[in-house]
């Protein structure tokens, strides 16, 4: 198998580091996402402590009764808050669902005026309080790693380091808090069943915060499947479709997938939260000039990232 680009970065040689510190942050994420579109990530401002809470009340979450979770859907907020059940999201293109049931938290806007029709309320779970503080607290800790994170990458493309601040803060990120359920017959599985297909993410960057279980898996160049694995309390980062757009394919939104356990681990679960980083809905995805040339002619239509959101809800499934 070839060798893939995916390097352990620390953020605190860009957020305190010594200024070649810095430039060497820039250039290292600036070419991984422009070679294999992932980086992991150490000292991104979750601590150790949070990060086993978090991982104690999602399972909690999911290990309540069906009737329970589903007082938490709204299928008329197309899954972008709470609870979201078995079978409802797919891959684009794919037939079968994925296996697996998730919970979404939203932005809460400060400061600003907003519609609740562009933000609901988050449901609270009653059954759990600790749920909604800690997933609340998770949510901002991993905006404002999300927020350096593009200060960096906008310096990589030569414009001004907050460039994406205006688009980001009060934001439509979402916080997913997936549960990849046991597999408890799995000879009654479709054939294309798995617990995630092949799929680019729709956002920015995405920002996961590790996973119970091995299976993350990303497609490279070579069209081989390479696994993912964080070191310890490392947060794996990738580039999503809307950067990609943005950078006319200069940063890659490449695909991944979670595949199925072995057949003697299938009736266990696996739990895997990632944060998806999205600008405000009126952001304009057009392609950057400095990244059209004539060897990298202009690739996509001029979409904003609300038309863009919209169009690929309807493609996986969540909004009809």
């Amino acid at each position: 198998m070839a060798l893939v680009n995916i390097p352990r970065l620390d953020l605190q040689h860009y957020t305190q580091g010594t200024q070649e510190q810095r430039n060497q942050f820039i250039q290292d994420i600036g070419k991984a996402f422009n070679e294999t579109g992932f980086v992991t990530i150490a000292n991104h401002g979750l601590s150790k402590d949070l990060i086993e809470e978090l991982y104690q009340v999602v399972p909690e979450f999911f290990s309540l009764p069906t009737e329970t979770k589903e007082k938490y859907e709204f299928p008329e907020l197309a899954g972008q808050r709470g609870y979201t059940a078995k079978g409802r999201e797919k891959a684009k293109d794919a037939k079968t669902p994925d296996l697996k049931e998730f919970w979404q938290r939203g932005q809460t806007i400060v400061g600003e005026e907003y519609s609740k029709a562009d933000f609901p309320d988050n449901p609270e779970v009653a059954e759990i309080p600790r749920f909604n503080g800690v997933t609340a607290e998770v949510y901002k800790k991993l905006e404002d790693t999300g927020r350096d994170l593009l200060k960096a990458i906008a310096t990589y493309l030569d414009l001004e380091e907050n460039y994406f601040e205006k688009y980001v803060i009060n934001g439509n990120s979402i916080l997913r808090a997936i549960h990849y359920f046991p597999i408890n017959d799995p000879d009654a599985l479709a054939p294309d069943a798995v617990r995630a297909g092949a799929h680019e993410d729709i956002n920015l960057i995405t920002l996961l915060i590790g996973a119970s279980a091995d299976g993350l898996e990303v497609l490279t160049k070579d069209g081989e499947w390479f696994p993912i694995k964080a070191k310890g309390e490392d947060i794996v980062i990738n580039v999503g479709d809307m950067l990609q757009r943005l950078t006319n394919n200069k940063l890659k939104s490449t695909t991944h997938r979670v595949v199925n356990p072995p057949r003697e681990k299938m009736g266990t679960s696996r739990f895997s939260i990632p944060f998806f980083l999205h600008p405000k809905s009126s952001m304009s995805l057009a392609s950057l000039e400095s990244c059209i040339d004539a060897e990298h002619p202009k690739v996509y239509e001029d979409y904003t990232a609300g038309q863009y959101l919209d169009e690929r809800l309807r493609e996986i499934g969540l909004k009809m």
